[in-house]
C-alpha cells in the first residue's frame, strides 16, 4: 500500500512539476501580437468616434482619478538593482541593491522603508548618493507609479502614434512632450490608454528637466487590471547604460520595481485565509465518559503550533506571505514525496508557505517550510527544488523547534517597517549542518536521487555569483544559501558537472521572475504557464539576473452596476 502512495504522490508531483524542465523559460514571455491596425500620426482615433481633443480630455479626467486613488492604495513596493559591468552586449551584474517598503501617497510620493539589524533602513536615495555620487529624483522608484501627480493638457503637447495590443487590450499609443513654456518636472516618453475607459496602462520615458547634480532615470511603468474599472501600477522595469554623473563616473544598471498587496485591508480580516486553524485531535474518553486534558507532548506541540500560527498570520497580514493556493500544493507534492519515500512520521503535518519577496531564502516557521517567491523563480528544475525543500523538511524531521515567544499574541503587535527586526528564524551553524547531513539521507532514498545534477550546479551558480549579488544571496527571515566560507548543500557541489556559462543547455538557474506570477491585488500567488524558449547565445541564459517586464495585459468584465473604479477605499 505504501509503495501505491509513493508512486501515485511521484506522479502527481511530474504532472505538476512540467513547468521546472531543464530548460531555461523566457521570463514574462510577450504573446504574439495581433495586427497593429494602420493609423497616420495625424488622424485621430476614428473607432472611439471621439475626436483626438476629446480623446485627450479623457485621459487626463482619467489620470486625475487614478492619482486620487492611489493616495487611498499602501501597497507594498520591492525594488531590486543589478548594476553592471562590461558592454551593453555582454554587461553582467556587479553589484546590487535591495528596498522594501509601503508606499504613502497620502501626502505625495513617499514610503516606509522595511528594517533590519544591520543598517537595512537606510533611505534608498540614500544609498545611491553614497555609491554614485549622485542625487536621484524622483524619491526611490516609488514616483514611477506616477506620470505626473498634476497632469494637465496645457503642460503638454501629444501626438497620436497608431493603435497597438498590449496582451488583450488594445490601446492608443500616444508621444507625450512637455512644452517649452511648462513649469515643474514633467513625464517625456510614449503612453498606451486603453481603448474603452480611456486609462494608462503603460507609459514609457523619463522625467524633465535634468538641473544640476539631479538626474532622472528612464523607466517602463505597466498597470494591472486589478478590478473591474480599476486599473493600478504592478511592475516598473528601469534601465541606464550611459548615464555620466559630474564627476564622470558611468551609471549602468537595471531594476525591477514589483507592487502588491492593494487589498490588504480585506485580506486582515478574511477568516478563511488569516486564521489557519488546524483541528485539534479528538480528545481520548475514559471507560466513564470523562473528557482528559491534554498530555504533556500534546500540550507542547499545541503551544508550538499556536506560535507558528501566530507568526504565519501575521505575515500574511501585512502582505509579506501569500494566502495559501496553488503554488503550495506543487511545493506540497515534492516534501510528500519526500517524507513517503523515507518513512517519516512527523506530527502535526507538514505545511508549506510562498514569502513573496524577490531575495533567496528558505526556513521553517515550526512545521511550515517557507520559500521565497524569488528562490522558485531561479531554480532549473525540480530536483533543485527537492534539496531546497529536503533541507528545511530535515529541520523539522530533527525537531529543531520554533521560538515559542510568538505564541504570546502581543509579540505580534509592532509596526510593519519593523518586521525583519522582530521576527527571526534563522538556524544556528550546528542545525544547519545537521540539516544538511539529513537532507542529503533523504534526497538519497527520494525519487529525485538521480536529479540532483541541476541541485549541485544550482548551489555553484549561488557560490560564483554571491560577492556581486550580496542582497539578493541575503536572507532577511531566515538563513543564507551561502554564509562567508560556508555554503548551504556543498556536498551536491562536488558530484555536479562543472559550472560552464557559454554552455547554452547547461541552466543552473534562471533569471528573476520566470517561474511565478503575483496577483497585486489579492496576494495570490500562480506558477506560469509558459513552453522553454530556445538559447540563441550563452548570453540569454541570465542566471540571477533582471529582465525587462511583458504582462499580457487583460480586461476584467464588469458584472456589478457601478463600476469598482468609481468608489475608492477607506482609509
Amino acid at each position: 500500500m505504501r509503495n501505491f502512495i509513493s508512486w501515485f504522490v511521484l506522479s502527481l508531483a511530474s504532472l505538476i512539476f512540467c513547468s521546472f524542465g531543464l530548460a531555461q523559460e523566457k521570463e514574462n514571455s510577450a504573446p504574439p501580437q495581433p495586427p497593429v491596425q494602420d493609423a497616420s500620426p495625424a488622424t485621430p482615433p476614428a473607432a472611439s468616434s471621439l475626436s483626438f481633443d476629446q480623446v485627450l480630455g479623457k485621459v487626463v479626467e482619467r489620470e486625475h482619478a487614478y492619482v486620487a486613488q492611489m493616495r487611498h492604495f499602501h501597497p507594498l513596493v520591492e525594488t531590486y538593482i543589478q548594476n553592471l559591468k562590461g558592454n551593453d552586449d555582454m554587461a553582467v551584474p556587479a553589484s546590487d541593491q535591495y528596498f522594501l517598503g509601503r508606499l504613502d501617497m497620502t501626502n505625495g510620493t513617499g514610503d516606509r522603508e522595511f528594517k533590519n539589524q544591520s543598517g537595512f533602513g537606510r533611505r534608498f536615495v540614500a544609498k545611491l548618493t553614497s555609491i554614485y555620487g549622485m542625487k536621484f529624483l524622483p524619491l526611490g522608484f516609488a514616483q514611477m507609479v506616477l506620470l505626473d501627480e498634476n497632469f494637465q493638457r496645457e503642460f503638454y503637447k501629444f501626438s497620436f502614434v497608431r493603435r497597438e495590443f498590449l496582451g488583450d487590450i488594445r490601446c492608443l499609443v500616444i508621444d507625450v512632450q512637455p512644452k517649452d513654456d511648462s513649469s515643474g518636472v514633467r513625464f517625456k516618453g510614449r503612453m498606451w490608454v486603453e481603448d474603452q475607459d480611456f486609462n494608462i496602462v503603460r507609459f514609457n520615458g523619463t522625467y524633465t528637466p535634468h538641473q544640476h547634480d539631479n538626474y532622472y532615470l528612464h523607466f517602463d511603468t505597466w498597470r494591472v487590471n486589478l478590478r473591474p474599472g480599476l486599473w493600478l501600477p504592478a511592475y516598473i522595469y528601469s534601465e541606464e547604460s550611459n548615464m555620466v554623473a559630474r564627476n564622470g563616473q558611468k551609471l549602468h544598471f537595471k531594476a525591477q520595481t514589483r507592487l502588491w498587496g492593494y487589498d490588504l485591508q480585506h485580506i486582515a480580516h478574511n477568516e478563511e485565509f488569516t486564521q489557519i486553524m488546524v483541528d485539534s485531535p479528538e480528545s481520548v474518553h475514559d471507560q466513564s465518559g470523562a473528557a482528559q486534558d491534554d498530555s504533556p507532548v500534546e500540550s507542547e506541540r499545541r503551544w508550538q503550533q499556536e506560535a507558528e500560527n501566530n507568526a504565519l498570520e501575521r505575515l500574511q497580514t501585512i502582505g509579506l506571505l501569500a494566502p495559501p493556493g496553488n503554488v503550495d500544493k506543487v511545493l506540497q507534492t515534492v516534501v510528500n514525496n519526500l517524507i513517503v519515500t523515507n518513512n517519516l512520521e512527523i506530527q502535526p503535518g507538514v505545511r508549506t508557505r510562498v514569502l513573496l519577496t524577490s531575495p533567496l531564502e528558505s526556513f521553517t516557521i515550526g512545521h511550515t517550510i517557507v520559500l521565497s517567491r524569488g528562490l522558485i523563480d531561479v531554480l532549473p528544475d525540480e530536483g533543485a527544488l527537492a534539496m531546497v525543500l529536503a533541507h528545511e523538511l530535515s529541520h523539522i524531521a530533527l525537531g529543531h523547534k520554533l521560538d515559542t515567544k510568538f505564541a504570546f499574541n502581543d509579540r505580534m503587535f509592532f509596526p510593519d517597517e519593523e518586521t525583519f527586526e522582530r521576527m527571526d528564524f534563522a538556524r544556528n551553524p550546528a542545525d544547519e549542518d545537521a540539516a544538511d547531513k539529513k537532507a542529503l539521507e533523504l534526497l538519497t532514498n527520494s525519487p529525485y536521487k538521480d536529479k540532483l545534477a541541476n541541485a549541485g550546479l544550482f548551489i555553484k551558480a549561488v557560490q560564483a555569483e554571491g560577492p556581486q549579488l550580496k542582497n539578493l544571496i541575503r536572507a532577511h527571515l531566515g538563513n543564507s544559501l551561502t554564509n562567508g566560507k560556508t555554503l548551504r548543500m556543498s556536498a551536491l557541489v562536488s558530484s555536479a558537472p562543472a559550472l560552464d556559462q557559454k554552455k547554452t543547455d547547461q541552466i543552473a538557474a534562471l533569471p528573476l521572475g520566470g517561474r511565478v506570477k503575483l496577483d497585486p491585488w489579492s496576494n495570490q500567488i500562480e506558477l506560469v504557464k509558459t513552453k522553454p524558449a530556445p538559447l540563441t547565445s550563452a548570453s540569454e541564459k541570465m542566471p540571477f539576473e533582471v529582465t525587462p517586464f511583458f504582462p499580457h495585459l487583460t480586461r476584467l468584465a464588469d458584472t456589478s452596476p457601478n463600476k469598482v473604479a468609481q468608489t475608492a477605499p477607506a482609509n
